[in-house]
């Protein structure tokens, strides 16, 4: 039968649907009769858990269209956009995230593409996010669509194993916000994010310490954080092409040719990870940049296209909770040629029309009639949004009287709120044109 309460640390198995602990290895619920089992020797007393939503993009639009359902479906810009999010059904024809657009409409023609609407997807991330809050205080969101979470200590709290609370949250959020999460569970960060890729979509993939060497053996060495293209590369030079291969060296020989990166490596490589999930986590910046289906000359269409960046990265500061104090333009030009610029603000913000505003004049400098392909705005210096005064003070208004700072907040909040509920093109301004 299944065990309860404070005998979860010897939880060897768990039904997800029902929630049953058991303290051995079972293939189907005793209790509710599901097939729906995560078994490892060790379940009941690991807590550091990685959760990621499924496609979230793309779950958010079939959820709140569904005709989409069976459909592939790619989120993102134009044909020389990329791809923000391909659903799971697109990717069996090869599109994936961050591949350029026209590609991926090459593999999979029947591809339906939706710009997204960051404000929709902002605030069924509130939604997920308010249910991990009720797990564990301890929280360190990494993106609107997933988090690290520590749940040492709930299990007194709860009556139940931290897994059993994990598939808890999984169940709420399929019940409440209608999309589903893979999950993570292991001892330490870096193995529970590992793991939260092993079984997609709606998962639940444990790794301990008894088996973490041994999961971590084959997989490519670009499975490592901090592993790109050029790192990976030195490292194939010196016929290291896979986690194991790390795990044959000592520490000493990959310090020694690598310096604190082969530390760092072979640690990592044998599941060892001493970083906490930590729920003051700070995004260092945050963007949104588009790249256009033609070059773009004109100043007048180039502001329109910035603008409409602002909005975006507005509403993911708002979302976050966060400001930021200074501004960055990004341009790059028909010849690849990367331009940046930055204005530093008196005081933090998350409105779209103050980072507009300090923007513009930075890019009127630069339309001298040059062609660019790609446009971007971020903030930096980021900040809870707690430093904020009580009203943003709009500090590029022409004429402060005449433009209240609360006026423009209270535009912006009500813009928000409309968009969230009916989708982005329910209301704009008039320069979005």
């Amino acid at each position: 039968m299944p065990t309860a309460g404070l005998a979860s640390e010897r939880t060897n198995s768990l039904c997800r649907d029902c929630l049953a602990e058991y303290p051995r290895e079972v293939t189907a619920c005793e209790r509710c009769g599901s097939e729906r089992i995560v078994s490892h020797p060790e379940l009941g007393r690991l807590a550091i858990a990685h959760i990621d939503c499924d496609a979230f993009y793309a779950a958010i639009e079939k959820r709140d269209d569904p005709s989409l359902e069976d459909k592939p479906v790619l989120i993102g810009g134009g044909t020389r956009g990329v791809v923000s999010t391909a659903c799971y059904i697109a990717r069996k024809y090869g599109p994936r995230s961050a591949m350029p657009m026209f590609k991926a409409l090459k593999l999979c023609p029947n591809a339906i593409v939706i710009k997204p609407n960051i404000a929709k997807y902002a605030a069924a991330s509130k939604e997920v996010r308010t249910i991990f809050d009720s797990a564990t205080p301890i929280v360190e969101p990494l993106s609107l669509d997933e988090a690290f979470l520590d749940l040492t200590g709930t299990a007194v709290l709860f009556n139940r194993s931290p897994a059993a609370t994990l598939a808890f949250v999984a169940r709420e959020i399929e019940r409440k916000v209608r999309i589903t999460v893979s999950i993570g569970l292991s001892y330490n960060k870096f193995l529970a994010k590992i793991a939260s890729d092993l079984d997609k979509p709606r998962g639940f993939a444990v790794i301990g310490k008894s088996d973490a060497v041994a999961r971590l053996h084959d997989m490519p060495i670009t499975r490592i954080p901090g592993v790109g293209p050029s790192l990976a590369d030195r490292l194939k030079v010196d016929g290291l092409f896979k986690i194991g291969d790390l795990q044959a060296k000592s520490e000493q020989q990959l310090t020694e040719r690598y310096g604190e990166t082969g530390t760092h490596l072979s640690r990592l490589a044998r599941g060892q990870d001493s970083r906490r999930v930590n729920r003051e986590h700070k995004a260092k910046s945050v963007s949104s940049e588009t790249t256009f289906n033609q070059d773009i000359g004109d100043f007048a269409e180039l502001r329109r296209r910035l603008w409409l960046q602002a909005e975006r990265v507005a509403e993911r500061m708002k979302a976050k909770d966060l400001v930021g104090q200074t501004v960055a333009l990004k341009l790059k030009t028909n010849r690849f040629k990367l331009v940046t610029r930055n204005r530093r603000l008196d005081a933090p913000t998350n409105l779209a029309e103050t980072m507009f505003a300090a923007a513009e004049p930075l890019l009127k400098k630069e339309a001298d009639g040059r062609k660019f392909r790609l446009i971007g705005i971020g903030l930096d210096d980021i900040s809870r949004s707690d430093a904020l005064p009580a009203a943003q003070a709009d500090l590029f208004a022409a004429d402060a009287t005449a433009k209240k700072p609360q006026r423009t907040e209270k535009v912006e909040k009500a813009m928000d709120a409309v968009r969230a509920k009916f989708g982005r093109s329910a209301i704009k301004k008039g320069r979005a044109g």
